[in-house]
């Protein structure tokens, strides 16, 4: 009798330790995919952040040129103006 319930308590031990190791080994998985799933997710944004940093450079490389060309408006105006300026100048003093 005592050999019976000695297989009993080893057949239990037995199916514990197997038991114990499906779980872990199941565990283990899950905790692989959601490392994996989290990597994705971070890799995805910082994609989306590269991606909107890079659309920035460009529209500030319009804007500069937009900026330059402005500039350059402003500078003929000015040098319109003083030469319409010293004209007007010259004409009221010959009155």
């Amino acid at each position: 009798m005592e050999i019976i319930y000695s297989l009993i308590g080893a057949t239990g031990t037995v199916i514990g330790i197997v038991i114990t190791y499906l779980t872990f080994v199941r565990n283990r998985d899950k905790s692989i995919r959601k490392e994996a799933e989290q990597h994705g997710v971070i890799s995805t944004q910082l994609n989306s952040i590269s991606k909107g940093i890079d659309d920035i450079r460009v529209d500030m490389k319009v804007h500069e040129r937009q900026m330059s060309s402005m500039n350059e408006q402003l500078i003929r105006v000015d040098e319109s103006t003083k030469s319409a300026h010293k004209r007007i100048d010259k004409l009221e003093g010959k009155k």
